[in-house]
C-alpha cells in the first residue's frame, strides 16, 4: 500500500489570493512569482490556476521552458538573470525577459549576436546588498542598456528588492529600512524612463506607496503570511496547501515511557500514543519540537518526541477513540503553516518548498 501522505493544492485559493493582490494594488500589473516549483505547490499547476496574472517570475530558465511547454503564453521574467552568453539565445527562443543586476551581463548583451530584443529589468541595490547595481553605478548601467535598445535590448524596467518590507509603515519600527530603500530608489531613478517595480508580497500588503507599475507577489499568492506572528488569513488570504497523512499505529505507553529517538519526551501518565506516517523524509520539519500542533480526526493535539525520517508520534490523550486510519492534518486552512514554521524556527515558505517527491499531490 502506498504511503498515505498527501499534499492537496486548493486552486481556488490561488485564484482568490491573486484577486486579493489585485484589490490591494489595483493600478499595478501583477507578476506572479512561481519559482521553486511554485513554492512547492507545483509549477504548471500554479501557473494554470494563476492564468489571470500579467506575467510570471521564475529563478531558472528550465522553469521557463516548463511553462512554455505547458502552454503558458504570458511574459516570463528570469528573476536572477542569465549566467552565460548561451542563455541569451535560449531567452530569445522562449520569449523570456531578464533581470540585469551585474556589469558582466551588460557585457554579454553588448556582445550578443543580432536577434530578437530582450526586455530587461534593471535591478538597483538600494540597501539589501544581494543583487543589483550600486546607486552610484545604476544610471551608467541604464545608459548602457539604453544604447542597446533595438538591438539586444527591448524595453527597460527599473526594479528594486526590499529586505524588510514585512515591517510595515505603521509598525513600531515604522519600516525604517524599507523607507530608506524607497527613498534611494526614487532618487536614483528620477528622470529615467521606463516602468517601475518595487513591491514583493510584503510590500503589496503593507506599503501601498511602493506598488508602482508592477508588483511581484510570491508567498501571498499561496496564502502564506509574510509578517512574523501573523497568518495569511489575517490579510484575507487563503492557504493553498493542505498536508495530511493518517495514523498507522495507536500504542498504549506506560507512565515514564520515553518516546522516539533519544527518548526526549517522557509520558506523564499511562497514555495512548499515535504514530503518523510522515517525517522529514516527506518534508515535515525535523526541527518541529514537542508541542507543535497537529489535528487528529479534526481534534487539536501535539507532536511528542522527535520527528524521524518516516514517522512522527502524537499525543492522543485529548483524542479519545482515536484509531488506526484516522486522518492527521499537519497544516492547511484549519492549521496555518505559519504556526508550524514558527515552532520549527523557520518560515512557511521553507516548509511548502520542502515537500519531497514521495508525497502524493492532488488538486481540489
Amino acid at each position: 500500500m502506498a504511503r498515505p501522505t498527501s499534499a492537496t493544492i486548493h486552486v481556488d485559493a490561488l485564484r482568490h489570493n491573486l484577486g486579493q493582490v489585485r484589490a490591494r494594488a489595483p493600478r499595478s500589473r501583477v507578476m506572479a512569482v512561481v519559482k521553486a516549483d511554485g513554492y512547492g505547490h507545483g509549477l504548471e499547476r500554479v501557473a494554470r490556476a494563476l492564468a489571470g496574472a500579467d506575467a510570471f517570475g521564475v529563478a531558472a530558465l528550465s522553469d521557463a521552458e516548463r511553462l512554455r511547454a505547458a502552454g503558458i503564453s504570458q511574459p516570463i521574467l528570469l528573476l536572477s538573470g542569465f549566467d552565460e552568453p548561451a542563455d541569451i539565445e535560449r531567452m530569445r527562443g522562449l520569449g523570456v525577459w531578464t533581470v540585469v543586476h551585474h556589469a558582466s551581463q551588460l557585457d554579454m548583451l553588448d556582445q550578443a549576436p543580432p536577434g530578437e530584443p530582450i526586455d530587461c529589468w534593471l535591478k538597483l541595490d538600494s540597501g539589501m546588498h544581494r543583487l543589483g547595481f550600486a546607486p552610484g553605478a545604476y544610471r551608467e548601467a541604464h545608459a548602457r542598456l539604453l544604447a542597446m535598445r533595438g538591438g539586444a535590448v527591448g524595453d527597460i524596467v527599473l526594479m528594486n528588492h526590499f529586505a524588510s518590507s514585512d515591517e510595515f509603515a505603521d509598525s513600531p519600527s515604522q519600516g525604517a529600512q524599507t523607507r530608506a530603500q524607497i527613498d534611494v530608489f526614487r532618487a536614483v531613478t528620477e528622470g529615467l524612463g521606463g516602468a517601475r517595480s518595487l513591491a514583493n508580497s510584503a510590500a503589496v500588503l503593507g506599503w501601498p506607496e511602493a506598488h508602482d507599475d508592477w508588483v511581484r507577489p510570491g508567498g501571498a499568492l499561496y496564502g502564506i503570511s509574510v509578517v512574523e506572528g501573523r497568518v495569511g488569513a489575517e490579510f484575507g488570504l487563503r492557504p493553498a496547501m493542505t498536508l495530511s497523512t493518517r495514523l498507522i499505529a495507536v500504542n498504549r505507553v506506560a507512565k515514564g515511557g520515553r518516546i522516539g529517538y533519544a527518548g526526549t519526551w517522557e509520558c506523564p501518565e499511562d497514555m495512548d500514543v499515535g504514530v503518523a506516517a510522515i517525517g522529514y523524509g516527506d518534508g515535515y520539519p525535523r526541527a518541529a519540537p514537542a508541542g507543535t500542533p497537529v489535528l487528529v480526526g479534526g481534534q487539536r493535539t501535539q507532536v511528542i518526541g522527535r520527528v524521524s525520517m518516516d514517522l512522527m508520534t502524537v499525543d492522543l490523550r485529548g483524542v479519545p477513540g482515536a484509531r488506526v486510519g484516522d486522518p492527521v492534518l499537519l497544516w492547511g486552512p484549519e492549521l496555518p503553516v505559519e504556526t508550524i514554521a514558527s515552532g520549527a524556527g523557520t518560515i512557511g515558505y521553507e516548509l511548502t518548498c520542502s515537500i519531497t517527491r514521495r508525497v502524493r499531490f492532488y488538486e481540489r
